[in-house]
């Protein structure tokens, strides 16, 4: 049987920041930071009882920040073009180090990493990291580097705004100028000639909301003209594999792969096939935008891809904006055919709190999307670190205001985190209706492995069945089915504000692509529990189930209970 893969991301920095009262734009020596360390035996299994595989540790790789390690070797990072005191894990600055935030022992911080991954392999679990290909900060330098590895930059010609042979895009006499304070005298920020910043900024005056922390990484693509000059493999492919190469023989399980439709495909066919060749079971997820682009990465040679624009969308205007469910049909029809591929989730770092004001508002209503989310095909599902907890984001960090998100950019904690790890014990005070929902999450994920007929089945579709069926709210409601050779489940979902007693049309032909029998079964419904129940599986007669207020229901039958 093939594991779908239950992916938990979590940030270091702020999982295991145990900091009571952080404060507003606080600095690393006012509100701490979590720690590698911290994440410890007994954290791992409280994260593996939720039916996690894989954990994700988001923002381990040494980027900007404003905290001074200079004792260390570490160079000091201008303020400037830094995103917060705690810096964006997306602004690296050395590829090959792991952020000194996160270590107790600095001198030590690599080896820490390296316990980290065996305590997460020993806890039953596999290890992701991010890999950020696009850009890096603006005072990219690697200390840690390898001997004989050349850095970013280094040898290029910055009198060219492209050459083939170069790590970076340049701006040939112009100094970098953004929209925002460079500072003055000893403390300004001065890089002559300018490069071109992150999200594709060839200019040297990016705005606020540019990713002026930034610089743009050179394929070997001319932005003017859209050339492209692959051959001879350019010098940015060569050294971003050895990256990869580096981080895999770390035993590492995986890598996230940061905006992966800004960097051109045949880079990725290329490194991908040759980190494969080493390490066959490593997996690549791609983080990407842009639905059309879905089956040529995919055939570039990565598993996973985020649905971002496709599902997350869908369900998000159905919690939000009063779309009908009926809109989840299109989703699994346009990714027919690689649906297996598709990684969901309904948080992130880059998005909004399911439970914050700016999103559905309540924690308890999450059932309908996770349930769809997590079952509606055998690719992974994602659970971003506090969201099983109800956690609202309700703070304003600092460089990051109230907007619903958890940030990535400052040194704080989270309420929700805080009180379940307890400093580190799992065993911290909830109130009845977080320990319930936290224990609703176990229960769908775990689902999600244990019932093969969800991790390696075939799925149906009932909606065509039950537009015109008035026991059946196509606005509110989704029904479908998983099946493998053994068992089928009947799914439905209620995303609307009352309970309701379901009556479901099944057609003959859903029996017939599952190649189940109709007739009388015992049958169990496996999120509430309890003893089977008589019930009818025909084609000819509604199936008929009780669905709560923003619940779900998931109804078992084995082929050997039919009758």
């Amino acid at each position: 049987m093939s594991t779908k893969p239950i992916i938990y991301q979590l940030l270091p920095r702020l999982y295991t920041n145990y900091c009571p009262a952080p404060v507003h734009n606080g600095t690393l020596e006012q509100n701490g930071s979590g720690k590698l360390n911290s994440i410890t035996e007994r954290i791992l299994r409280d994260i593996r009882s939720l039916g996690t595989t894989h954990v994700w540790y988001t923002g381990v790789i040494e980027h900007a920040h404003d905290a001074d390690y200079t004792a260390y070797g570490i160079p000091r990072h201008n303020p400037h073009v830094i995103k917060g005191h705690a810096g964006s894990p997306y602004a690296i600055t050395d590829y090959y180090d792991i952020d000194p935030d996160l270590a107790e022992d600095v001198p030590a911080r690599m080896a820490e990493f390296e316990a980290l991954v065996d305590r997460t392999h020993k806890a039953g679990m596999k290890v992701i990291i991010d890999f950020v290909p696009n850009h890096v900060a603006r005072q990219y330098a690697s200390d840690a580097k390898p001997a004989g590895i050349e850095d970013l930059g280094y040898g290029d010609n910055k009198d060219m705004f492209f050459s083939p042979t170069n790590n970076f895009y340049y701006i040939p006499r112009q100094q970098f100028a953004p929209h925002v304070d460079m500072g003055l005298g000893d403390d300004a920020y001065i890089e002559f000639p300018a490069k071109a910043s992150g999200n594709d900024c060839f200019n040297a005056f990016p705005g606020v909301n540019d990713w002026y922390d930034t610089v743009k990484l050179n394929y070997g693509v001319d932005p003017w003209n859209g050339s492209r000059h692959f051959d001879p493999i350019p010098p940015t492919w060569l050294k971003m594999l050895h990256i990869l190469r580096y981080w895999a023989a770390k035993g590492i399980d995986g890598f996230r792969c940061d905006m992966v439709h800004m960097v051109p495909v045949e880079f990725w066919r290329w490194a991908i096939a040759n980190v494969k060749e080493s390490y066959p079971g490593i997996i690549f997820i791609a983080e990407i935008y842009d639905i059309g682009l879905y089956r040529p990465y995919i055939d570039a040679g990565f598993d996973y891809l985020y649905d971002k624009v496709n599902l997350y969308d869908t369900l998000r205007a159905v919690e939000c904006d009063n779309v009908s469910a009926a809109r989840i049909t299109s989703c699994w029809q346009t990714v027919e055919g690689i649906a297996g591929k598709m990684l969901n989730f309904l948080e992130n770092h880059d998005e909004q709190r399911f439970a914050s004001p700016q999103y559905a508002g309540d924690a308890h209503r999450v059932m309908p999307s996770l349930v769809v989310s997590s079952m509606i095909n055998t690719g992974p599902m994602m659970i971003y670190g506090g969201q099983e907890l109800g956690e609202p984001a309700l703070d304003s960090e600092g460089y990051s205001g109230y907007d619903g998100r958890t940030s990535i950019f400052d040194y704080f904690s989270m309420p929700t985190v805080r009180a379940r790890l307890n400093g580190g014990r799992c065993d911290g005070a909830m109130p009845d209706d977080i320990v319930k929902l936290r224990a609703d999450y176990a229960k769908v994920l775990s689902l999600c492995n244990s019932e093969p007929a969800i991790s390696d089945g075939r799925f149906f579709d009932l909606m065509y069945a039950n537009y015109d069926n008035p026991g059946v709210d196509p606005h509110r409601d989704y029904v479908f089915m998983r099946a493998d050779d053994k068992d089928l489940l009947l799914i439905a979902v209620n995303f609307g504000c009352e309970d309701k007693e379901m009556s479901i049309n099944i057609p003959r032909h859903a029996f017939d692509v599952l190649g189940f029998p109709e007739g009388r079964a015992r049958m169990k419904e496996l999120l509430k529990g309890g003893r089977a129940v008589t019930k009818e599986l025909r084609a000819d007669k509604p199936f008929t189930l009780n669905v709560p207020a923003h619940g779900a229901a998931v109804w078992k039958v084995r082929r050997d209970d039919i009758a």
